[in-house]
């Protein structure tokens, strides 16, 4: 299972460097967080873009919005540092990555690049 950030998805939405990486997991199947969900229609509305547009384009590759479990809640509140600079969006997105196979592709660099998390660009 492939987890995209954010970040990602909009790279993939604005045709950025690494937008190949995330058409590629989104054919192959992939999920994103519900809380990361709203930060993509978030970053679209307030580009001043169509969200219904993106939305069914993300929806048309049968993106799964994962809902945050109460694990998926503690995992992320256990992580939270002072300054750290990942955000609540940010360290969801991970415990979804925590999860049995599951790799994360994000375009943030504060993320840094593990075994379970890949870097688009």
């Amino acid at each position: 299972m492939r987890v995209l950030d954010a970040s990602a998805v909009l790279a993939y939405l604005q045709g950025e460097r690494g937008a190949d990486l995330v058409e590629e997991a989104l054919l192959e199947g992939s999920c994103c967080g519900a809380a990361n969900w709203s930060e993509i229609a978030q970053q679209v509305v307030a580009s001043g873009r169509n969200w219904a547009l993106a939305g069914a384009l993300l929806d048309s590759f049968g993106l799964i919005v994962e809902p945050v479990t109460r694990e998926d809640a503690e995992w992320a509140a256990q992580r939270w540092r002072h300054r750290e600079g990942l955000s609540l969006g940010d360290r969801l997105c991970l415990a979804i990555g925590e999860r049995p196979g599951a790799e994360v592709l994000t375009a943030d660099r504060a993320w840094g690049e593990t075994d379970r998390v890949r870097q688009i660009r």
